[in-house]
């Protein structure tokens, strides 16, 4: 039950507190004298799309609060567009907070009255009276499932047709690159190796001179260390010299070997330049940098190579996961709609009751049903409200028969079975009684205090009627201050109902007839 708004610098309203009561409650007021600007504020607190341009002139930001029986809901509005959403102080999203406002509080505007159009809105009303949550949470979870063995049956379709397109040339690239024995560090050792054979001669002649330099019979250098005798003169520095020699003969050695061994192989190097043309050749072709990546692509396509063995029996497989669970599912669709069927008789009667108490003495409903082409997210069902207002009428469409005030009737007829069954605690009507008068007011105003018995209502009128019949009254109005307009609401007692009664009835400054009459209406109730 909603219990206490708050609403500080949203519109018109600088500040506002109002505290709410269980049962019937209605709110009155002049046109444009800020019924709207309330709504529209305990919307902001439930979740709605937040506007800068509601936060009053002159102001940083805007705050609303709505307090209920399960907790405190409060948004906060910046002048720079942003907003902030707090469950008892503590700070949530808007999705969590819309998931929570839906529990707690149903307002019905003008416009809502267009849903009784809509199939899907048709549709949630037959589960609600059906009460049917388990079984649509039951469905819809195997519908996620289905859904999803679906996408990857068809997924694997789409991989198998794609491989099978590309079959001879991904057989082609992998053989390419399978044929042609790639070694990691291949190319590197190749390149070594080509120089070396290639500059043979060069190499050969370095190292014969070098050989020469250190171990000729003239004038060699290891010849000038032998003869360099410096023992006592510094023996540290001819420890130095005679480590030199034995290295330096050591490198003439190791390069009297080398020379020895050098080759000039011109088919090697033949090969040798034709295998890097090779690997050079297939590194441009498949945009590579290096041979271990060209071995990374060899071993993808190989797979690629084996999937095309493999798809037919995964596809197998992934369809009688598919027909396994299509199984599942259509037993949760079958028993939503056995359990959608068995109240729509209930339904239609308890319509057709509630019109002829709202004047529509004839009225007919009947709600037949439809099988969808396929699974949908609620069931294999579409449902449509037909509607008869009149003798001898035939049942057509609700959208193409009746009027604004026979879908008001409606309209409050369905809200009605709704509340009778699903536990909301609070339902405000914003003018639900457009497009009727008299009698017929009276009798919406009568079934909106029945709902009151289990629950809060708060409706906002226009009609003396149904204002009579509210067990709290509250009046919205403008009040001019020295700098700005300003909208704001209290509770009237009993003699300030009969005034405000009476100017509903006829105009501002009632006549003693219209507070009489005013009088009167109350006193009925």
């Amino acid at each position: 039950m909603l219990k206490h708004l708050h609403i500080q610098n949203y519109a018109l309203i600088s500040h506002l507190d109002i505290d709410f009561g269980a049962g019937f409650s209605v709110l009155t007021g002049e046109t444009g004298a800020g019924k709207s600007i309330i709504l529209g504020a305990l919307a902001l607190v439930l979740g709605a799309r937040a506007d800068s341009k509601a936060i009053t002139d002159g102001e940083d930001k805007c705050i609303i609060e709505a307090e209920f029986d399960e907790g405190i809901i409060r948004r906060e509005l910046y002048s720079n567009g942003k907003s902030r959403s707090f469950v008892d102080d503590s700070v949530v999203t808007l999705q969590e907070l819309k998931v929570l406002a839906n529990r707690l509080i149903d307002i019905h505007s003008q416009h809502a009255n267009l849903l009784i159009e809509n199939a899907d809105f048709q549709l949630e009303v037959v589960d609600a009276v059906a009460c049917n949550e388990a079984l649509l949470a039951d469905y819809s979870t195997h519908f996620e499932s289905y859904t999803a063995a679906v996408e990857r049956l068809r997924e694997l379709q789409a991989l198998a047709k794609k491989s099978q397109q590309d079959a001879d040339y991904i057989q082609y690239r992998y053989q390419l690159l399978d044929e042609a024995g790639l070694q990691s560090g291949e190319l590197e050792e190749l390149e070594q190796e080509q120089y070396r054979l290639s500059h043979a001669e060069e190499i050969r002649m370095a190292l014969e001179t070098a050989v020469a330099a250190l171990n000729g019979e003239q004038s060699s250098a290891l010849e000038a260390l032998r003869a360099c005798r410096l023992d006592e003169a510094a023996p540290e520095l001819q420890e130095r010299l005679d480590s030199a020699r034995i290295e330096l003969q050591d490198i003439a050695q190791e390069a009297e070997r080398m020379a020895a061994h050098v080759e000039m192989d011109p088919q090697r190097l033949q090969w040798i330049e034709e295998r890097m043309d090779t690997l050079n050749g297939l590194l441009h072709k498949f945009s590579a940098a290096t041979i271990d990546e060209l071995i990374a692509m060899r071993d993808e396509l190989a797979e690629q190579v084996n999937r095309l063995d493999s798809f037919d029996f995964d596809i197998a497989q992934a369809q009688k996961v598919v027909e396994a669970k299509k199984s599942t599912l259509t037993k949760a669709a079958a028993a939503l709609t056995k359990s959608r069927q068995a109240v729509v008789p209930q339904i239609c009667e308890r319509l057709m009751n509630g019109l002829k108490r709202l004047g529509v003495a004839h009225a007919k409903v009947e709600i037949p049903f439809f099988p969808t082409p396929d699974f949908t997210p609620r069931g294999c069902d579409e449902v449509q409200l037909l509607f008869a207002a009149n003798l001898n009428q035939s049942l057509r469409n609700v959208s193409e028969v009746a009027s604004g005030g026979e879908i008001s009737r409606l309209m409050l007829c369905v809200k009605a079975l709704i509340a009778s069954t699903k536990g909301l605690p609070t339902i405000i009507f914003d003018e639900i009684d457009t497009g009727v008068s008299g009698d017929i007011a009276t009798q919406m105003a009568a079934i909106m205090r029945e709902m009151a018995t289990h629950r809060q209502i708060i409706a906002i009128t226009h009609l003396p009627q149904i204002a009579a019949l509210g067990q709290t009254h509250y009046k919205v109005y403008k009040a001019d201050t020295e700098t700005r307009t300003e909208t704001h609401i209290r509770l009237l007692n009993n003699d300030e109902r009969i005034t405000e009664i009476a100017s509903m009835l006829s105009g501002k400054n009632p006549s003693p007839e219209a507070l009489a009459n005013a009088k009167q209406l109350l006193c009925c109730h």
